[in-house]
């Protein structure tokens, strides 16, 4: 799929969607808490979005290439050592001290709104509110260098320099994306420092998304059988924070705020 630049009016809808997404994520926010399920948060975001106008982009996703089962969820629920597309259920139970990464993804007026913000349940340890803590800077550091004449490898190389050196790990495999009337779109943000990346310059019309996953040991994964669950290979910690943004000549503008 070639890039496609985006208009103001585009981004307009782009960031109503986003707007959305956040919104969603006010009200999951507010049923994090030991005891719950990821069924329940699934069901509290599903009836949320529809009732806005809006449907559940993830809901029967068979993945970007259409290679995938349909995902049954609303959102992905990741806990813990899951890095991402963790299925909901109702034995998936959240525990004092857990993390959970919750991934929306909608369409709205046929505009997609997608974001990730990973949660504390109850209270964590120091280490993992570290983790939290550096895993949401990366995304910020990202955002930062994501200027008109920037590339995309200066996104992906200043996160991955503040992960390590805080010690954590950059995932490699599941990257940032494009988005507009699709999930997937041009162009693919890596999170890493990527030379072959320096060639690409950030344009002013480009919508994407950044979303780096921060592991707390190895950088390894480890996909479920049901083709969709990705842990980290080592069983430590994945958090992941994640916006959509757009590029105009005045610096990104952050959609899913």
């Amino acid at each position: 799929m070639p890039l496609v630049l985006k208009s103001r009016r585009h981004i307009e809808h782009l960031r109503a969607a986003g707007h959305l997404v956040a919104e969603t994520f006010r009200l999951l926010e507010q049923h994090i808490r030991p005891g719950v399920t990821t069924a329940e948060l699934d069901t509290l975001a599903e009836d949320f979005i529809r009732s806005h106008g809006a449907v559940p982009i993830y809901k029967h996703y068979k993945g970007p290439r259409n290679d995938h089962p349909p995902f049954p969820g609303t959102i992905c629920a990741s806990i813990n050592d899951v890095i991402c597309h963790g299925i909901p259920n109702q034995r998936a139970r959240l525990r004092q001290g857990d993390i959970v990464g919750i991934d929306i993804g909608l369409k709205l007026d046929g505009w997609v709104g997608d974001a990730c913000v990973t949660f504390p349940v109850g209270t964590v340890s120091d280490t993992t509110q570290k983790l939290l803590d550096v895993s949401k800077r990366c995304l910020e550091l990202g955002i930062e260098q994501a200027y008109v004449g920037k590339t995309l490898r200066d996104v992906g190389a200043a996160i991955q320099k503040h992960a390590e050196a805080n010690g954590f790990s950059v995932v490699r495999e599941y990257t940032g994306h494009g988005i507009g009337r699709n999930l997937h779109e041009e162009p693919t943000v890596l999170h890493y420092d990527e030379p072959r990346l320096a060639r690409y310059r950030i344009m002013s019309g480009m919508v994407f998304t950044i979303e780096p996953m921060i592991n707390e040991g190895q950088p390894e994964t480890r996909l479920e059988r049901d083709r969709w669950t990705v842990h980290t290979a080592d069983g430590l910690l994945s958090a992941q924070f994640e916006h959509s943004l757009a590029i105009t000549d005045d610096g990104p503008v952050i959609l899913t705020i």
